[in-house]
């Protein structure tokens, strides 16, 4: 299965660059997306439904805001909306999709914002993800946890980690929470296999021909339960996919 995450940044935008998803996306199974910024009723019938595919989306409440869709080549098995706690749910940030014994998982993780405004939602969805992946785990199954983290995790993922040590994306805090996720057993598996690859960054600011200079963060990953890991067969950026001031990141797992 080929999971495919990417923070789109307006599903409208890319449809208005004709670089839809599932269009785009080579051998896709199912497509992780961020930052839709709709809400599926208002989407015209080729977005919201898009043919071949099945397609579910978790929408915020504030029109053109946030939101995350799952879309797949075959129907999961089960689809839950939402973390089940309102405080996130309102902004429409995460949903899951069951196939079998895997659980893939699209989230848009807060913005801390400049000065760290809402470091501490940010830090208290963190520890809600947690749970929330304990959730699934206890109930026997593996997970893929993809999207947008918000979150450079070591000075490798980002071009100038010194400028940016009081920045949102690279507090300590929230850096602190990637490094506890990992130890907790789960696996950055891009960066365990390009241990000292850098320059390879998943979002670029639209300011001064960021991404033309590959002046970036890493803050796009697809990580995975321990009991995953050997069963992926391949994990990738795909920089060379325009349409967003991110790129997709790519998962295979057998």
């Amino acid at each position: 299965m080929l999971c495919y995450s990417w923070n789109v940044n307006g599903i409208r935008s890319v449809a208005r660059k004709d670089l839809l998803p599932w269009k785009v996306l080579p051998r896709a199974d199912v497509i992780c997306l961020q930052e839709t910024k709709a809400q599926q009723h208002m989407l015209e019938t080729s977005l919201g439904e898009p043919d071949g595919w099945h397609s579910h989306w978790h929408s915020a409440q504030k029109p053109g805001y946030s939101s995350v869709a799952i879309i797949s080549r075959d129907a999961p098995d089960e689809v839950m909306h939402g973390i089940g706690d309102d405080t996130y749910d309102s902004e429409g940030r995460v949903i899951a999709a069951r196939f079998g014994t895997l659980v893939v998982i699209s989230a848009y993780f807060p913005n801390s914002r400049d000065g760290g405004a809402r470091l501490d939602y940010k830090l208290a969805f963190c520890a809600q993800m947690e749970s929330y992946l304990d959730h699934w785990r206890k109930r026997g199954f593996e997970v893929i946890l993809q999207g947008d983290y918000n979150i450079a995790h070591n000075p490798i993922d980002l071009a100038r980690p010194k400028e940016n040590q009081k920045n949102a994306g690279y507090l300590p805090q929230e850096r602190a929470w990637l490094t506890r996720f990992l130890a907790l057993g789960y696996r950055d598996v891009f960066r365990e296999k390009n241990p000292d690859l850098p320059g390879a960054y998943t979002w670029w600011t639209n300011w001064a021909g960021a991404r033309g200079r590959n002046v970036g963060w890493r803050i796009d990953y697809s990580c995975v339960s321990p009991g995953l890991y050997d069963r992926v067969t391949e994990i990738r950026h795909c920089p060379e996919i325009m349409g967003s001031d991110h790129c997709p990141v790519a998962i295979e797992v057998r």
